[in-house]
């Protein structure tokens, strides 16, 4: 394949031709569906302002309408009948996408729509007369199958404007492989291909100049449309060979009858469509010098291609990165690899997490067998050799780099050829993009290997970055989950510190009331410390507590939690509790519940460190300064063992405690942030004969302060 041939093969990959309207497409579905009724046609049409337009000025024609009275859209469908709706959408939509390729608007193309539609006409009937069911897929066939010169003539204007409107026959496909290295027959089954029309109409656009004895046995749809083109090229006044109709299994008379048809329908098709076809008898095509393919220089070629791949790349990188999830992504690449270069058959294989090997990923609608590939990398072979090396490898089936592997990818994709791309950035190789290539393209893709290197580097650096940007994602989820976690334990501490209270209570209240005694001072202090549930999984919810902002006072607080402990029966009998309080008034801002759970945390945590028993005291140490602050001091001490050394430093931290239960370790944390929600600070100190902790509280009232500890009483 010479350059000429990959210039202008690159040019049709990267032109952006028009595509085929989705209402034609839908049309072919709904007629081949042997169900296109006036009402699923009506429903169609109603949604193309173009198409619907088309019709009602046909139906209000002097042809058909002879009343004077403009039609509905139903009115119009009832009048012009299924046949003629077909044909007007068809004609309609192909001529419009006809117009919309680059350099239609400056080429008069009435003697090529003339042509294609004769064409058309022709197939149409013919089909009828084969019996062929799919007589619209026929009509279309017929319509575009010298589109592939209006490719040529968008991609090539210069080289080609010339041929343009020389006589369509094997003549001008030879003239047009001399000096392009491609047909017009050829461009136009490309393009058919990529409009995705699921049936042999691109191979009948292929074959519409082959030798007759080459087809002979061909789809009828092939027979169809090559003697479609022959009856379209041949003068009516020239009678038809004895043996014209032998291709499709025709009479000399049945092909009579329909060439004759044929010059009458496209007429009126033209009349109907707006296009003026009265002076063509007398219509002459515009002298253009046929110019050959222009030498280039092979320096600014390079720089040209490279230039024209950087904008693609480019491109191609910004689709990557609007994509949500990497199935998506490994999806566009695939489809990026079928734009650019025109990779149809394709498998990504991504780097196993020990590096040893490629694992097949399935994408989309990929053949589920792809996604089962393995290759190991030590095994050899130029897929492992593509990813070891992180470079494009060429394969050609029976040659050197082509192992097993290879082998069953060229029969998955009935193919002789591969291509591996490495999906390498900076040093780092995820994984390879194989694909299957046509004898016809392997050249051209060849001489594309740096481009195609650039976009495996695209590929890559987006696969890097959704691995990086989910990798933090699910830090991030980790970070909440784990937050949930310690705030669920909290909670479950904290909860648990009420309920047993209750539990106990409960004990209580059945003891007084089998011994008939009065019960309200119990019922009491149920109802408050059902409350006080209720009021830390609120705190623990974020909602606000109306009780933050009142004032509440020490020493009633801490008395009522002594008769507390004593009264529930939590306390074993070893134990005993105390308090000394002071005669002052000490009133503190914040919560009565805070204060509660501060102080029932630091009894159960005294409790539990004597096990053989001991002593706990609570003791209000009055108000004094710190500072230049007025606090009250507020100790908890015990006759313990002592806090380990070891814990000391982290002892207001969530520790791994040695004590039963899935929330142990975290009571001491929990009173810190307490004592601070309180606005006030906590100390601790500790030896073998004990612990105390020393808890200063903002006062209320700023009166006079004192420097030394006043006198306390005792409560026992």
């Amino acid at each position: 394949m010479n350059r000429s041939d990959q210039d202008i093969r690159n040019r049709l990959l990267v032109a952006r031709l028009p595509a085929m309207p989705q209402i034609l497409l839908k049309l072919l579905e709904l007629c081949q569906s042997n169900g296109a009724g006036m009402s699923e046609m009506s429903k169609l049409i109603a949604n193309d302002p173009g198409i619907t337009h088309k019709i009602l000025n046909v139906a209000n024609s002097a042809a058909y309408n002879k009343g004077g009275q403009r039609a509905s859209l139903m009115q119009a469908l009832s009048t012009l009948g299924v046949d003629m709706i077909k044909t007007l959408v068809i004609n309609e939509s192909v001529l419009n996408t006809f117009n919309a390729f680059p350099n239609s608007n400056n080429t008069d193309l009435r003697m090529f729509w003339k042509h294609c539609l004769t064409t058309a006409m022709i197939a149409r009937d013919l089909a009828k007369a084969m019996d062929y069911p799919q007589t619209e897929e026929a009509y279309l066939a017929g319509l575009l199958h010298d589109v592939g010169r209006l490719a040529l003539l968008a991609v090539v204007p210069q080289e080609y404007g010339g041929r343009f409107y020389l006589e369509d026959d094997e003549n001008l496909c030879k003239l047009e492989y001399r000096a392009l290295s491609i047909t017009h027959a050829e461009a136009g089954a490309w393009l058919v291909e990529r409009w995705k029309l699921d049936s042999f109409m691109a191979d009948a656009v292929l074959y519409h100049h082959e030798p007759v004895d080459r087809i002979e046995a061909a789809h009828a749809l092939i027979r169809i449309v090559h003697l479609a083109d022959q009856l379209a090229n041949q003068d009516t006044l020239i009678p038809l060979a004895a043996d014209a109709g032998e291709l499709c299994n025709l009479s000399t008379e049945s092909l009579e009858s329909v060439r004759q048809s044929a010059e009458s329908q496209v007429i009126r098709a033209a009349a109907f469509l707006g296009m003026d076809l009265s002076d063509l008898e007398t219509w002459t095509p515009p002298v253009m010098a046929v110019t050959d393919v222009p030498k280039v220089n092979a320096v600014q070629q390079r720089l040209n291609d490279e230039i024209r791949h950087m904008t693609m790349a480019a491109e191609v990188g910004h689709s990557y990165a609007l994509q949500k999830d990497d199935t998506q992504l490994l999806k566009v690449i695939r489809q990026s690899a079928h734009i650019l270069f025109d990779l149809e058959d394709t498998i990504v294989l991504l780097m196993s997490g020990n590096g040893q090997a490629l694992i097949g990923v399935s994408v989309g609608e990929q053949r589920q067998r792809l996604a089962e590939f393995s290759i190991p990398l030590l095994k050899g072979g130029g897929i492992a050799e593509s990813a070891l090396q992180s470079r494009v490898v060429f394969m050609q089936r029976g040659g050197a780099p082509m192992g097993l592997t290879e082998d069953q990818l060229c029969r998955i994709f009935d193919i002789d050829n591969l291509v591996s791309v490495p999906l390498a950035v900076g040093g780092n190789c995820l994984g390879v993009l194989v694909a299957g290539v046509p004898s016809l393209l392997m050249a051209d893709l060849q001489g594309r290997e740096r481009f195609l290197k650039a976009f495996g580097v695209q590929a890559a650096a987006a696969l890097n970055d959704a691995s990086r940007e989910r990798g933090e994602i699910d830090r991030r989820i980790a970070s909440v989950r784990e937050e949930h976690l310690a705030s669920s334990r909290r909670v479950l501490h904290e909860v648990n510190n009420p309920l047993a209270i209750i539990k106990n209570y409960l004990g209580v209240l059945d003891d007084k009331l089998a011994r008939q005694e009065p019960v309200g001072d119990a019922i009491t202090v149920l109802n408050e410390e059902i409350d006080r549930v209720g009021s830390i999984l609120n705190e623990f919810a974020g909602n606000s507590s109306s009780s933050q902002s009142s004032k509440i006072e020490i020493n009633r607080i801490s008395s009522n939690l002594i008769r507390l402990f004593r009264e529930s029966k939590f306390l074993p009998s070893t134990v005993e509790i105390v308090a000394r309080l002071s005669d002052q008034d000490c009133v503190i801002a914040g919560s009565a519940d805070t204060l509660k759970q501060i102080l029932v945390n630091l009894i159960k945590n005294a409790v539990e460190a004597m096990p053989k028993g001991g002593r706990i005291e609570i003791i209000n140490g009055g108000r004094f300064k710190r500072g230049d602050s007025p606090y009250f001091l507020l100790c908890v001490k015990d006759t313990g063992p002592g806090i380990p050394t070891e814990l000391r430093s982290r002892i207001f931290s969530p520790i791994q405690s040695t004590k039963a239960g899935a929330n142990r370790g975290i009571g001491l944390s929990i009173v810190h942030g307490l004592v601070k929600k309180l606005g006030g600070e906590i100390e601790f100190s500790s030896a073998a004969g004990g612990t105390e902790f020393k808890i200063f509280l903002p006062a209320v009232d700023v009166q006079k302060t004192v420097q030394q500890i006043p006198k306390v009483q005792d409560l026992v």
